[in-house]
């Protein structure tokens, strides 16, 4: 039984607590935040004892440690944790500075701890599916990928003027995926495209709400990342692989299976329409891939290089799109 505190009990981190608490792997021990409505709800719904930042991480009643906080504070929590012997899955991004990621994953790598980065789609049941056909060679060679990403409504521009633009919080998903599905041809090239279409206030904030990647490998696979804040539909979230025979494609989850067909056509109920129940499943699942890894002594995945080179790829969209020409990695 793998004994488990939580960091930040806000959206994020009452998925994973509520996820650690009936998971019979693992027991919640403990959760914190600062902000004590929200840590005394958390640990209420989930059995849990209330505990401070400061001092759970020291615990030797504790195991391991899931870092749901604001991003500012996930290096040094990930140091903190690695320092004092705990394993360690933290949310995307560990930090909005690679320079900052790569400090960080020195001191991982000199504890020689478990660190997991919370890249969720990897466990979506129907990307892993297709990645493992990919795999498989179902499709033949990879040759060109499309990653659709499209949110229902774009977030408060509060959150905007902290998140470090669209490339490094909502596209950086979609970086991790390409390179998962990739099977191992890492980009070299990366041409950016943005456009502030859905909200002016978010342009006024320095950031754009829609926005486009091409990416080049090496072997010379190509990328196509679209990326919107604002979709009418519902949360878009799409994969088409074309490969040398064929192609593999998976398509979004609507709220029921339900179709109607009639002299007007056939019409289906919409999409779901937020992440937290489109990502469910792939929650649980990334959550027992951490307790597996940490129980049986393996490397989690994503690793905390998994999440160094997706900023950089973001780092690199960031820079192309605001120069208007392609970055050479």
């Amino acid at each position: 039984m793998i004994r488990v505190a939580v960091l930040g009990a806000g959206r994020i981190g009452r998925i994973h607590g509520r996820n650690a608490a009936v998971h019979p792997a693992a027991r919640l021990v403990a959760v914190a935040d600062p902000h004590v409505p929200s840590a005394e709800s958390l640990a209420q719904s989930t059995g849990a004892e209330i505990a401070s930042l400061e001092d759970v991480v020291e615990r030797s009643d504790i195991d391991a440690i899931l870092v749901c906080t604001p991003t500012t504070t996930h290096a040094d929590l990930i140091e903190r944790g690695a320092r004092a012997g705990k394993a360690v899955f933290c949310e995307k991004p560990v930090d909005l500075s690679s320079e900052r990621i790569e400090r960080c994953l020195g001191v991982v790598e000199r504890a020689g701890t478990p660190l997991m980065i919370g890249f969720n789609r990897r466990f979506d049941p129907n990307f892993a599916s297709l990645r493992e056909r990919l795999a498989g060679g179902e499709v033949g060679d990879v040759e060109l990928v499309t990653i659709l990403s499209r949110d229902p409504g774009p977030p408060p521009v509060s959150y905007i003027e902290t998140s470090g633009g669209l490339y490094r919080d909502m596209m950086i998903h979609d970086f991790d995926m390409a390179r998962f599905l990739l099977l191992g041809d890492e980009p070299v090239e990366v041409h950016a495209v943005g456009s502030c279409l859905v909200d002016p206030d978010i342009g006024r904030a320095g950031d754009v709400d829609t926005a486009a990647v091409l990416l080049k490998t090496a072997a010379g696979r190509i990328v196509q990342i679209s990326c919107s804040r604002r979709a009418t539909y519902g949360y878009d979230q799409r994969i088409e692989v074309h490969g040398s025979k064929g192609m593999i494609r998976a398509g979004n989850i609507h709220r029921t299976t339900v179709e109607v067909a009639n002299a007007a056509g056939i019409a289906a109920d919409p999409v779901q329409d937020f992440f937290l129940e489109r990502y469910a499943d792939a929650y649980r699942a990334e959550l027992t891939a951490f307790l597996d890894a940490v129980s049986g002594g393996a490397r989690p995945e994503p690793t905390g290089r998994d999440g160094l080179l997706a900023q950089l790829l973001a780092d690199a969209a960031t820079e192309s799109a605001r120069s208007g020409t392609p970055i050479r990695l």
